[in-house]
């Protein structure tokens, strides 16, 4: 977390970094998908922040092609109304390891590396588990159909040797005969050099070149903006948001957050079901303007 805490001496967020499944979207109960509409309550809050001068950063572990619909149903295709409203919007995609511009998309930053290795030592130990990586623009190659809505655009079933045979910037794997306890617990044993896993809710696993995460992604964004992480709000529930909670200068957990996303946070608001990223984003910015609140939970 940052070593001068927020919320004294008029601080302010100057970039608001959001997760967006089980943030700004609800989950479907008893599914492993959101449903695609944002709450007049959340929307109106990043309206406000943005109207003050803030930079609003989508930071997700979905794809770039699966996060620009949430930028179009937030209506954030350009940048803060208080700069003019000239500049494409910010985007951290695929838990970090692309950056791009939006709209039109453009990606500025990418990491990739080899993920054989990894996915053939995931499905030694869950064979029947499926895999994908993203066709850009397009959808999806995957081992076998997912479940339906958990992977967004056309899915294009291939050989898995196929999938992983060139340089990829995120591999998922997904069992749905498995818990998300047994991914975890799979994580810890694997420890594979090069990579690193980021377990979802479900039995899902995201695995990233070594070193990025969301807070590395969004290091490159305020890099560009000239400001620093101290500086950024962030608000997220899962487990993939653990380095961007822990990073910003205020990091604020979901309340249905599970215990060690909430234990790196700074605070916790309420959750998504009662637009906690709303009441988390109001108490900066009311009416348009930077209104710091009560710093309790710092």
């Amino acid at each position: 977390m940052s070593a001068v805490p927020p919320g004294t001496d008029g601080w302010r967020p100057e970039v608001v970094a959001l997760d967006i499944d089980g943030t700004l979207l609800k989950w479907v109960e008893g599914a492993g998908t959101t449903h695609e509409e944002i709450a007049p309550a959340v929307y109106d809050a990043v309206q406000r922040a943005r109207a003050a001068g803030a930079h609003i950063v989508l930071a997700s572990g979905r794809s770039p092609h699966g996060m620009t619909r949430v930028a179009d149903l937030l209506d954030l295709h350009d940048g803060p109304e208080a700069s003019g409203g000239a500049e494409p919007l910010w985007v951290v995609a695929s838990n970090g390891a692309v950056v791009f511009r939006y709209p039109p998309m453009e990606v500025v930053h990418e990491e990739t590396f080899d993920a054989a290795p990894a996915v053939r030592a995931v499905l030694e130990r869950h064979p029947n588990a499926l895999v994908a990586v993203e066709e850009r623009g397009v959808g999806y190659r995957v081992s076998a159909p997912f479940p339906d809505g958990e992977l967004s655009g056309d899915l294009i079933v291939t050989a898995v040797d196929e999938i992983v045979s060139g340089p990829v910037s995120r591999v998922i794997v997904r069992d749905p005969e498995a818990t998300a306890d047994d991914f975890v617990a799979l994580a810890e044993e694997l420890g594979l050099h090069g990579t690193n896993y980021i377990v979802g809710w479900t039995a899902w696993l995201d695995i990233a070149p070594v070193g990025v995460s969301k807070a590395s992604g969004l290091q490159h964004v305020v890099d560009r903006l000239g400001v620093a992480a101290q500086d950024v709000l962030a608000i997220g529930d899962g487990r993939n948001d653990i380095e961007m909670l822990a990073w910003a200068g205020r990091g604020v957990a979901m309340g249905q957050a599970v215990e060690a996303v909430r234990a790196v946070a700074d605070d916790v608001t309420a959750d998504v079901y009662e637009d906690g990223a709303a009441q988390e984003i109001a108490r900066w910015f009311r009416d348009g303007r930077s209104t710091p609140s009560s710093t309790q939970g710092f």
